[in-house]
């Protein structure tokens, strides 16, 4: 196995530990992964819009297009290998405001809306989160060590890095940030985070 690509309205689990799984490209759209670190269980999301009444029929043949059909897929296919609701971390990364120059449609907002509805509903914690502004993103995670890193790009040159295991349940990453404002480049700001490697008992 090796890179794995999940791409624009698509889902991929694995609990292969020589897998990364890596989407691109996020804009408006939001990634959601899940780790289980007992189970070596990961898996991606990528989806574009919020709610899946906007287009039923395409829903059924593309429901990783949705959130409200995309993440319970998510969900479904990750503890079919072995994940726990219970011990599994889960992180979002994506919902930029990308050409709008209102909040009338607004779709990136409206992403990370619905994905904290369905997480609500599900009675899941969002441990970590890097949603929002006007960046796009491309973000990838280890399966053998649940390590995740983030890329973004922006207006000027910028590198971070970021401990999940000294993050509390629901913070932002926004750590210090180094800027070199005479790049002549797109801005990339590396981030790698760590989940931590906790264990649990399924409840």
């Amino acid at each position: 196995m090796g890179l794995i690509t999940v791409g624009i309205a698509d889902c991929k689990v694995s609990s292969d530990p020589r897998d990364v799984l890596i989407t691109r490209g996020l804009g408006s759209c939001v990634a959601v992964l899940l780790y289980d670190p007992v189970a070596k269980v990961a898996g991606l999301l990528h989806y574009m819009l919020p709610e899946s009444n906007l287009d039923a029929d395409k829903a059924i043949m593309r429901p990783c297009m949705y959130a409200d059909t995309g993440i319970p897929l998510l969900l479904r296919r990750s503890y079919r290998l072995g994940a726990l609701k219970s011990r599994s971390i889960f992180m979002a990364a994506g919902g930029a405001r990308m050409l709008e120059k209102n909040e009338t449609f607004n779709v990136g907002k409206r992403n990370c809306d619905a994905l904290r509805t369905m997480f609500h509903r599900a009675g899941i914690i969002l441990h970590k989160e890097d949603i929002g502004g006007t960046a796009s993103r491309t973000i990838q995670i280890d399966v053998a060590r649940g390590k995740v890193h983030l890329t973004r790009s922006a207006g000027s040159r910028q590198e971070m890095v970021v401990d999940l295991k000294k993050i509390g349940v629901g913070d932002v990453l926004n750590p210090l940030i180094r800027v070199d404002s005479g790049a002549r480049h797109a801005a990339v700001a590396h981030i790698t985070v760590d989940f931590p490697r906790k264990t649990g008992i399924a409840c």
